[in-house]
Parts: structure tokens; sequence; C-alpha cells
């Protein structure tokens, strides 16, 4: 009765926000096949795979291995990731890449003698590092769904590393920003530094990577092999053993992906499909939804100041769901159904305040969440006959570790951050640590990534993911919802502006343009804390809008991608 009850106050005060996108906005549209990446090169190559026949888990191959190539500060074969695949036959899959701890991992290991967090320990070098599982994803995925040949797939990034392509101005600024790291490990020097005075990549030069080209080249006739076992796993023990590291060749020997059962849940007639532990996105995505679900947003307002409320206090409560129950499965119990429950949503509201800004702080009983980087990287495939691909893979903070593996040509992640480093302690990015994601030995860190793909009547309608850290969930939630229950386009509904509120830090983020000053005063008078953000996601999608026969898709402009297709 409460959740009827606070709708009829919502209405009367509901202000709609400034919007600043505009209802002409027209998306790039394909009649048959497309891919939405966050490179151009990448999203070229993924085009090229499905114009020659490829399927959709084909070009998510090349654009994998293409991205690892042109798009260093995320795209990897040294992170990992997941991937939600849907068949023709509509048959959802949830595929599990995540990196893993090293065998030598300990609970303390970035702790000192006294317990106090060694600084950067888990974020920069060799010791941040966890057992990377991209490899191992897009050839499982491959040898089960993959229709051309994994040698073809992967000539597009061998190509490109070995004859060098273009920077841009994007790759260029990202280079210049991390230089002072680059310059500390001879391995990454070597690669991301010009030798002589003038050391800077710029926007025009040409950028040839030598070693990533030969490692690339093992993959290709090995496959998995060519990454986990021979030359590639040897280089990676010696040059752990040589400056501290802790992966070992049997960490690689021992890494496997895994298919998981994907979160699925109803919202408004869509069954929207996402990812299951140790992603967090799946779950948190659902209480979002079950949670808003009762409310008509459009009545409210889009991005008004009652619409930013009740994402608001769901994202919070969910959030802090998150830091209580979320880890690995293999490890920890987690009561999976009953979170993302429609009833346990229900239950959860009515012990909301809608009389003014929720507290953060009674909910301090619970555990508190670890962070994650905002620079992971998503991309949005479908092809001819249906078959659609959404996956989002990382090495965590822009460049990962900062470290290539000497002779490898391969940026190592630092997703070991990402772990709860010490329970009750944010990490860089703002999320707090619980128990149930502490480091343990082939335990894999929880993840807020959130690849999703959305149906109605068994048909595919939406494929959707982002980059964003803790962000990544609430950008997800509002282009879902900006689709169905603002009618927007895919173009409308990734530009329009985004909020976002974690449960810890007690803030609402908002992006700097896009919220009126009514809209800000109307949330302030009611007791929430503000903070502007340049940017909150960089969402790439596609959908079929209802009774088209097009694909329409958008790379969103907050980041450097692009549609192609045919």
């Amino acid at each position: 009765m409460r959740i009827y009850t606070f709708w009829v106050l919502l209405v009367c005060i509901a202000i709609p926000g400034k919007e600043t996108f505009s209802r002409s906005f027209r998306p790039v549209k394909f009649s048959q096949a497309m891919v939405v990446a966050p490179e151009p090169y990448a999203a070229d190559i993924g085009a090229d795979v499905l114009q020659k026949g490829g399927n959709a888990v084909d070009a998510a191959v090349a654009v994998g291995f293409a991205l690892a190539v042109t798009y260093p500060q995320a795209g990897n074969i040294g992170g990992g990731g997941f991937i939600i695949y849907r068949d023709a036959d509509n048959d959802v899959y949830a595929l599990d890449y995540r990196e893993k701890a090293p065998l030598k991992a300990g609970r303390n290991m970035y702790l000192d003698e006294e317990g106090n967090i060694l600084e950067n320990a888990s974020l920069l070098g060799y010791l941040a590092g966890g057992v990377p599982g991209t490899v191992a994803g897009l050839w499982k995925i491959h040898r089960k769904f993959g229709k051309l040949e994994w040698i073809q797939l992967l000539q597009p990034a061998i190509e490109l590393a070995e004859q060098g392509f273009i920077i841009d101005e994007y790759l260029a600024g990202a280079l210049r920003a991390y230089a002072e790291d680059f310059a500390r490990f001879p391995s990454s020097r070597k690669i991301f530094l010009k030798e002589g005075p003038d050391s800077l990549y710029k926007e025009g030069d040409r950028f040839i990577q030598k070693d990533l080209a030969a490692t690339l080249k093992r993959i290709a006739r090995q496959g998995a092999d060519g990454f986990y076992k021979g030359k590639t796993a040897l280089l990676f023990e010696q040059d752990m053993q040589k400056n501290g590291g802790l992966i070992t060749r049997e960490d690689l020997n021992r890494y496997e992906a895994v298919w998981r059962d994907p979160i699925e849940i109803d919202y408004r007639g869509y069954k929207v499909h996402s990812m299951p532990l140790p992603s967090s996105g799946g779950i948190v995505l659902a209480q979002i939804l079950n949670g808003v679900e009762p409310y008509d947003l459009q009545a409210l307002g889009h991005n008004s100041a009652d619409h930013i409320r009740v994402f608001t206090e769901i994202a919070r409560f969910a959030y802090a769901d998150r830091a209580r129950f979320l880890g690995d499965m293999d490890f920890v119990d987690v009561p999976v159904e009953k979170l993302i429950s429609k009833p346990y949503t229900r239950k959860r509201i009515a012990r909301i305040n809608w009389f003014g800004a929720g507290d953060s702080d009674s909910l301090l009983s619970m555990n508190q969440l670890t962070g994650e980087s905002p620079q992971t990287t998503h991309f949005s495939i479908v092809d001819r006959w249906g078959n659609a691909v959404s996956s989002t893979y990382t090495i965590n903070g822009n460049f990962g570790s900062k470290v290539v593996i000497e002779g490898t040509g391969v940026l190592l992640n630092n997703e070991m951050d990402d772990f709860s480093v010490k329970p009750g302690v944010p990490n860089m990015f703002g999320l707090l640590g619980n128990e149930a994601n502490a480091i343990e030995p082939e335990k894999r860190m929880l993840s807020s990534m959130t690849p999703s793909i959305v149906t109605r009547n068994d048909s595919l309608f939406m494929v959707i993911g982002s980059p964003g850290g803790s962000r990544i969930i609430t950008t997800v939630a509002q282009v879902i919802s900006n689709v169905i229950d603002f009618g927007m386009n895919i173009r409308q509904a990734i530009e329009a502006p985004r909020f976002h509120h974690q449960w810890q830090p007690d803030v609402i983020f908002l992006e700097d343009s896009g919220f009126s000053r009514d809209t800000e005063n109307l949330l302030k008078i009611r007791g929430y804390k503000l903070q502007k953000m340049r940017t909150i996601g960089i969402a790439n999608g596609l959908m079929r809008a209802n009774h088209s026969k097009n694909w329409q898709g958008w790379a969103d402009p907050r980041g450097n991608g692009k549609v192609n297709g045919y």
C-alpha cells in the first residue's frame, strides 16, 4: 500500500528534468546484421566477419582480439569478462571468463604487518594481476557456437599488431595520460613510449606491437593452448618470477571459462537476461528493475526529481545487498533466487521512507562494498540469423596494471583490486568490501559488468552493456528503462543524461549537463547530496523497434565507438 500512496504524491510534484537529447535523433540502422563496438577498427572488423558469412560469435571473437590491439586501455587478452549469448532459437547462455586469484594469493597479501593497505599494490605492477580469462572465454564460446575458422578470425588483429595502425586522438590522449606509469616498467616503456626525447605517441603516428602479434599467432595456431601453455605461459612465469608476481604456468594451465545459468527476470512484458555471479550485474539489475516496476515512470517525467528519487532509493538497497551477500558462488553461498524475486524487492521497498532522502548509514550493519575501475569495454552484436552476443570485458583500470609481460606484448590486468583487499575499506573507486569477496586462491573477484539481452515474445529486442565500474549497472538499467518506459529509440536512450547512486558513498552522482536547476534543488530540499560527474558509463547497444524490420544501433558519444553492419 505504501508504494501506491507514494505514487499519488509523486504525480502531484513531478517536475520533468531538462532533456539534452532531441526526440528526432535517429540511430544507425541496418536490416541484416550489426556490430556496436567501442573502437572503429574493431567495429569494421566485426562487420566484415558478418558480411563474409560469420555469425555473431565469430564476430565477437574477431572484435575481442582486435580490441586487444587497437584499444589497449580496456580491450585485452590479459584480462577477463562475461558474455551473454542468445541463439536464434531463443536459448540464452552465460559465459564466465572472469580472472581468478593466483594459487599463491592470500587474504592479507596487500596488507602490511600492522594491517594497513599497501599503497597501489593491488593496482600497479606485477602483484596486481589475476589469472587472465579472455582467451579461454573466446575459445570456449567459439568451439560451441562459432562457424568460421578460428585462425581466420584472429588474422585481422594479427595484421593490425604486426603492421601497425594509425593512432587517433582518443588513444593518443590515453597513452599520454599514463606515460609516467609505463616508464616505470621496461617492458611497457618499450611498447607504449617511443625512444628519444619526444617519447609520447601522437595522433597520426603508426603504432606497431610485434610481440603481441607473435602471441596472437600462437593463439591462432594452437587455440587457447597458445596462451595458457607453451611459450606464452613460460614467458609469463619467467617475468612474474623476475618481478615479484604470483602467476605461474600452473595457474595458466588450470584456468577454465565456465558456463553459468543466466539471471532472468520479467520487466513490463519483456524478459531481461543478464550475467550471474561472479558478476553482481545481473542480480543488482534485476533488483533495480523489479523495484521500479510498480511505478509509472513516464508519469513522473524523465529525469525529474521524483524519477531520480525512485531509482536512487531502490539502488540504495540493491547495492547494500550486493555488499552483504555477493561473491564467487564457487566459494560462498548466495541466495540468488530470493534476491531477484519480486516479493523480496517489494518487501525491501516497503521499508523505504519516501518523504525524504534515505539513510545509507542505517544499513551499515550490512557489510560494505569493493570498488571497480570504470575503464572496461563492451560490444553488442547481432547476425542475420538472429543470434546475439553481449560481451563486457576488461583489464580493470586503464591499461590494467600498466605492466606488459616481457616478450608477449600482453598487458596484465589489475583485477586483484576488485577483491575486498581489506573488508570495510573502500578502494580507489569508492566501493567497499565484504567477507564474501575476500581474497582466496583461484577465487573469481566480484564484478559489476552487466552484459544484457532483452527479449519480447521470444524475439530478440535489445542487446546492451557498458563500461563504468560500479556505474555499469545503473547505466544499463536506465538505458533499458528509457526504451521500455519512455519509448525512446536506442540513440535517445543511450545519449540521455544519466545519474547514479550505489549506497556508499551516500551521494547521487549526476552528469554535468542535462539536469535542470529545479530538479537539482528539489533533490537537495529532500535531503540528497549531489555530485557532478563528466560522464556515467559508455553504453553500446542495438535493438529492433516493434514492427520494424531494421536493427537500430548506437555507440555512446561519451566514448569513441562505432556502429557498422549491413
